[in-house]
């Protein structure tokens, strides 16, 4: 695992596989890489993304997850899960039992650290695209990060699979969604908020894109329902004094708070929150953020009687959830809790092999655009539940849960959809009507569409 004290990232070997390290240098842009050798040899023929990344006995494939700076107290939750993800692949176990590898070739992963830092990302893609030339990257967590890198796999013509519930309106023919659309997470709970808190809502959130966009939309369904909003604080990424932000809700008197901080905040705002002596019985926090990474950080008394909106809890009871929660905790370690975003970062893995696997078999080379064509439309038994990656908007049909959390540090799930939700890019609150429609085969061109009219739930079929 990597050593979470140091911004150079530090693995053993898992498996049968070759890593290739790349560790951020706690200065900034400096990049040290490191090889061990353990499987076979890839050779790639494109700069661009492009070109085969799979003519040899491995395929390669960029993992890009900050393991040290403020994010790192849930992206390394994500990092874990894909290991796990492409060991059971390269093993054939899991999920893939009775496969080995894909198409009998081996996952490589190429591993980078952006240490929180979004300038890192941008470099860090580049780098993983145009000098080892993987076939495809899985990472990011923020909004900000994958913005930082949108432009390089777009011109590039490369793709991202990105794991993260995020605020929408965005549709790119170089990224695949697997976490939430506003339509699966902020939707249902703001409707919630209303009907069993009250019509005063009060929000917070770190100062950058994702969680001022979740807010906006989450005002708008708020005012839509006929609620109020009484507050809209911000607080700068890492920052772990909340005074200020929490008399102001003391004055505001707010029914609920909608939270929409991130990383080594959390535990710092909910912290503070009770020791204000403020109880969820007065005023409940709603966050999408907080998983059970952080309860599990905060300490699990801080968070009891406040809830979360997310695809995924560790409670889910499935069989496929039940094994994933075995097999993590046996890999790293039975005091690890597994959460919502490390979930989403588990099953791309799996909608990503899938895809080459259709692609080798039908005795193609895997590319971006072929890679591309043949994501669209998979599915898979997820922890969570059967999901599907919409063939039209490349998002990801997932279910919609809101759990409220108890004293041992897992959430009661006490809202859930009967089954996955597909999932609208464009906040309909927002811009009613506004669909992404990507033509197959994609030609990258605009997949905007106007309708103008009310888009109806509409729920995978069991």
């Amino acid at each position: 695992m990597a050593d979470s004290r140091s911004p150079l990232v530090r693995f053993g070997r898992i498996g049968r596989r070759k890593f290739i390290k790349y560790g951020s240098l706690a200065v900034g842009a400096g990049v040290l890489s490191a090889c061990t050798r353990g499987g076979g040899e890839t050779t790639t023929s494109s700069a661009t993304g492009t070109g085969s990344a799979s003519s040899g006995d491995a395929i390669k494939v960029g993992v890009m997850y900050s393991t040290t700076g403020t994010i790192a107290i849930v992206e390394k939750s994500l990092q874990d899960a894909t290991f796990l993800a492409i060991e059971q692949i390269n093993q054939g176990t899991g999920p893939w039992q009775g496969k080995q590898g894909v198409a009998g070739k081996q996952i490589e992963m190429v591993v980078v650290n952006p240490d929180s830092n979004w300038d890192l990302y941008n470099q860090m893609s580049k780098r993983l695209i145009d000098e080892d030339q993987v076939s495809c990257v899985l990472g990011c967590y923020t909004s900000a990060s994958r913005k930082s890198v949108l432009p390089v796999f777009e011109e590039k013509d490369a793709i991202l699979y990105y794991p993260v519930y995020y605020e929408g309106n965005e549709c790119s023919s170089n990224v695949f969604y697997t976490g939430a659309a506003p339509n699966q997470q902020i939707t249902d709970s703001i409707p919630y908020c209303y009907e069993n808190f009250g019509p005063k809502g009060f929000f917070i959130g770190s100062d950058y894109i994702y969680p001022k966009e979740s807010n906006r939309i989450a005002k708008a369904e708020l005012e839509n329902q006929g609620g109020q909003v009484v507050g809209d604080e911000y607080a700068a990424l890492g920052t772990t004094e909340f005074i200020t932000i929490i008399n102001k809700i003391k004055q505001a008197k707010p029914d609920f708070v909608l939270s929409n901080l991130v990383g080594d905040s959390i535990p710092a705002f909910y912290r503070q929150f009770k020791d204000a002596g403020i109880t969820p019985d007065q005023i409940p926090i709603m966050a999408y953020p907080t998983t059970e990474e952080e309860i599990q950080a905060m300490g699990p008394e801080y968070a009891e009687g406040h809830y979360s909106s997310f695809n995924y809890f560790q409670t889910v009871d499935t069989p496929e959830n039940k094994a994933f929660v075995e097999q993590f905790k046996a890999k790293f370690g039975d005091n690890r809790v597994t959460n919502g975003v490390m979930e989403a970062a588990y099953l791309q893995t799996f909608f990503m092999a899938q895809a080459m696997e259709q692609v080798l078999e039908a005795g193609e080379e895997i590319t971006t655009a072929t890679l591309r064509e043949a994501t669209r439309g998979q599915e898979f038994n997820a922890p969570q539940g059967k999901v599907k990656i919409d063939p039209d908007n490349y998002h990801t049909y997932l279910y919609s849960r809101i759990g409220r959390w108890q004293a041992d540090g897992q959430a009661e799930i006490v809202f859930a959809t009967p089954s996955a939700v597909k999932p609208i890019p464009w906040s309909q609150a927002l811009y009613k009507g506004r669909l992404c429609v990507h033509p197959a085969p994609d030609d990258r061109s605009d997949p905007t569409q106007e309708t103008g009219n009310d888009l109806p739930v509409e729920y995978l079929e069991s």
